[in-house]
């Protein structure tokens, strides 16, 4: 695949039948423009799918839509059903897009995926940005002082680096109060992959190996990191309602999705880090191996009963108030003696035409 996020391969060109997955990430390019596919890009890239190659998306997309006319989806490699599951999303996602897309020239189609390209990569670096100083304020209680102290534009003395970076980066498993275990951590002896995943992803920083679900992807610097993104930064330290400035608000989200707890999840791991730029190829943080692990736990099917009571939980704690089918009715309220009465009614009625 090409290093290039946002450039598909020329018109013509016989490689552009299968240009790889599409589902990975190239350089980042800032987005500089208020088009309406940047505009969309940028929110599909936060709460879908991050790491992704647009025009090649796109491209292949197309191209498939015509296999399955003989071959059903099924029949694919897991790779390629994510990445067609991602293009469906996109292409529902904006009206009019896939008619504009299969009745339009080869080059209006690189061209739209360029345009959101530069979206979700515009987005990214600008969440790479504010979180490298915005994370700071979350690593110890309101109050206390990190020691020693943090630089908020240099990462150098992050990550294994320092002792309370190091502590939340720690893979879960390990214990970085071992002497040898820090050491060989900080020396970069012991590498740590994305699919090792992090002590921070957990509530209150505790691990347990008997039972990894628990308290997994619900600590408190997730939270923050959410909020930071999605409902504003000054929505950290206030109630958990998205804000007419946030991006919540303004792209209408009203429940958290799997892409977009994967997205916060990689880049508070990637603000954490000694790593000053954020890059697929980088071998340290390894973080599109991490957000593509996240990912595939919240995709399992054999795991879609935790994972529905944690996307719940998310949805409670950060959009609390838009979605009645997910909050529980107060005892002795109208509203529940109402649904009490039409259960009592619907019990009635059977039992009357037996």
């Amino acid at each position: 695949m090409s290093d290039d996020e946002n450039h598909a391969p020329a018109a013509g060109d016989p490689s552009r039948k299968r240009v790889g997955s599409a589902l990975h990430s190239g350089p980042r390019k800032k987005a500089t423009s208020s088009n309406p596919l940047v505009l969309h890009g940028r929110h599909f890239g936060r709460t879908v799918f991050a790491l992704c190659n647009y025009p090649a998306l796109l491209t292949s997309g197309i191209l498939r839509l015509e296999e399955l006319q003989d071959t059903p989806i099924e029949d694919y490699p897991a790779d390629v059903r994510r990445e067609h599951r991602v293009f469906v999303e996109l292409i529902d996602s904006y009206p009019g897009l896939l008619d504009r897309l299969t009745n339009g020239e080869e080059e209006d189609v690189i061209h739209v995926g360029e345009m959101m390209g530069k979206g979700a990569s515009g987005a990214r670096g600008d969440d790479t940005k504010t979180l490298k100083s915005a994370v700071l304020e979350w690593l110890v209680p309101k109050g206390q002082a990190v020691i020693p102290p943090l630089a908020r534009n240099i990462k150098s003395d992050r990550g294994f680096n320092h002792e309370v970076t190091g502590a939340l980066l720690c893979p879960a498993g390990l214990d970085w109060s071992n002497v040898e275990t820090k050491q060989s951590l900080k020396s970069g002896e012991t590498a740590v992959r994305g699919d090792q995943w992090p002590m921070f992803l957990y509530a209150g920083y505790v691990y347990d190996s008997e039972d990894p679900w628990k308290g997994l992807l619900r600590s408190e610097i997730l939270i923050f990191g959410f909020k930071h993104i999605f409902t504003s930064p000054s929505s950290v330290d206030r109630e958990p309602k998205a804000t007419r400035s946030g991006n919540a608000y303004l792209h209408g989200m009203k429940t958290v999705t799997k892409g977009s707890l994967a997205y916060v999840a990689t880049q508070v791991r990637f603000s954490l880090s000694s790593s000053s730029v954020f890059s697929r190829t980088d071998t340290v943080t390894d973080s599109e191996n991490f957000y593509h692990s996240i990912l595939d736990l919240l995709e399992d099917p054999e795991e879609s009963q935790e994972v529905v009571d944690l996307m719940t939980w998310w949805t409670r704690h950060i959009f609390p108030n838009s979605s009645s089918s997910q909050r529980s009715i107060s005892k002795n309220s109208a509203l529940a003696k109402i649904r009490e009465k039409r259960a009592a009614l619907r019990e009635r009625v059977p039992a009357s035409t037996t």
